[in-house]
């Protein structure tokens, strides 16, 4: 009875992990599609998108924060804060915020490539 208690606690996590990485790769390839090099498009964006990917973000976030208590540093949880609390802050269209939009789209993709490796 305590076996197969642990294969069922086994399997619901492993089933939970499986799905937050697939959420996770979901969310990187939706950003690495706008992203690439050319910031004009991913400024193109559709908003659905980028707030899918910031739901997705705050859920994973969320739900394993044991586990990335000591993954993430504070400065990348500011960073995924202020993206889940304006995503639209990213992708921004306007010409003068591309420059200051980069390095932080850049830290979006690693901490969502992180948490995803960790799972």
């Amino acid at each position: 009875a305590i076996r197969e208690k642990q294969l069922a606690e086994f399997n619901a996590e492993e089933k939970d992990l499986l799905e937050s990485i697939s959420a996770l790769k979901a969310a990187i390839t939706v950003l690495s599609k706008h992203h690439g090099g050319e910031g004009a498009a991913f400024l193109q964006m559709p908003r659905t998108r980028y707030l899918g990917v910031a739901a997705t973000l705050q859920h994973e976030l969320r739900k394993h924060a044991p586990m990335l208590r000591g993954l993430l540093t504070p400065s990348q949880r500011r960073v995924a804060a202020s993206f889940i609390q304006a995503p639209a802050d990213y992708f921004d269209a306007e010409p003068t915020f591309k420059q200051s939009y980069a390095p932080q789209s850049g830290e979006i993709f690693g901490i969502l490539r992180q948490m995803k490796e960790t799972f």
